[in-house]
């Protein structure tokens, strides 16, 4: 696991060395895109991914999406790769805390009132939800790149602080697969937070961007009654966290980021225990670190829950039915 390296986010000498890497990065995902034929599934795969690496809030907006899908009667269940996790065959994922090393701190988080899969190869995985035989929807957590099960709807979702970074391919930036080309395969695009990098601007006016943006549970902040806080992350962009934190009203004395996934051990516990002893402070992580905490420090260190809100989701959903409607007619 590595910190998403700070020269993504604006050109510089060292993305430049590291272009011509880009290009054989690209030359490889294209090949092996034409190479492969995508197979389909009878029911509907919707996929919610980035064209970016790094966290741009699709997992909250999946979460989002599923819930408003079973309110109006759809059976769907969420399939990821589970990310961090050891599986190698698809498992349901049941929100025992203790399967986060086996299914990946994600998965667990979204199983808590979801029915949610793992699998490392996601048409395997679309095959399982099939013949489990109680869904009528796939929601695919991540995936846009992936070239072997074909998908009915696709949308990115966009950190609206960061953007497309420095807009070079890996490793020199945190593009996934070129900005024009990604976009072109694309039905919708949600802007995460407010679009300090004029992302819209350069979208095609066939896609009108959705603007969301995360909102904490502000009565864990206020349960703390002014008192002071230490927060750690490990997760694709930890000042995301660390500024809505502060936009609570939090008092954080001091902040810690990992890597994106980061085990915590032991010793990382021990070592922020004695930094929070030392300021007087509580210690607060993400939803997503926590569920990855050893069972006997998840009562020493709270969460801060929180959840994403589309301003206007209704065109989307409609969308969204219309090529479920598609999927059924074909």
């Amino acid at each position: 696991m590595i910190k998403t390296p700070e020269f993504w986010d604006r050109p510089g000498l060292a993305a430049l060395a590291l272009w011509p890497v880009s290009l054989l990065w690209a030359a490889g995902r294209y090949l092996h895109q034409r190479l492969i034929k995508p197979s389909n599934v009878p029911i509907p795969v919707i996929c919610v991914g980035n064209l970016t690496v790094g966290g741009a809030g699709k997992t909250p907006i999946t979460a989002l999406l599923y819930d408003q899908l079973v309110e109006d009667g759809f059976r769907p269940a969420i399939l990821m790769r589970g990310y961090g996790g050891s599986a190698r065959q698809p498992v349901w994922v049941d929100h025992n805390l203790d399967q986060a090393d086996l299914c990946g701190d994600e998965a667990v988080m979204l199983a808590e009132s979801r029915d949610v899969l793992v699998a490392c190869d996601r048409l395997v995985g679309a095959r399982t939800i099939v013949a489990a035989g109680h869904y009528d929807l796939i929601l695919m957590d991540d995936g846009l790149q992936n070239p072997y099960l074909a998908k009915d709807f696709q949308m990115a979702v966009f950190d609206g602080s960061t953007g497309i970074g420095n807009g070079f391919l890996l490793p020199a930036g945190p593009m996934r697969v070129p900005f024009a080309s990604g976009i072109r395969e694309l039905d919708a695009v949600i802007i995460n937070g407010h679009d300090d990098t004029g992302i819209a601007n350069r979208l095609p006016s066939r896609l009108p961007p959705f603007f969301g943006r995360i909102r904490p549970d502000q009565s864990v902040i206020d349960a703390h009654e002014g008192g002071t806080l230490l927060a750690f992350a490990g997760i694709g962009r930890p000042n995301r966290f660390f500024t809505t934190l502060r936009e609570t009203g939090a008092n954080l004395v001091q902040h810690l980021a990992f890597a994106d996934h980061h085990p915590y051990s032991e010793a990382d516990l021990v070592k922020l225990q004695e930094d929070a002893a030392r300021h007087g402070a509580a210690l607060i992580t993400t939803q997503k670190d926590w569920v990855r905490l050893p069972a006997e420090w998840r009562e020493r260190v709270g969460f801060l829950p929180v959840k994403l809100e589309l301003d206007n989701s209704a065109p989307l959903m409609a969308a969204l039915y219309q090529a479920i409607d598609a999927k059924k007619g074909s």
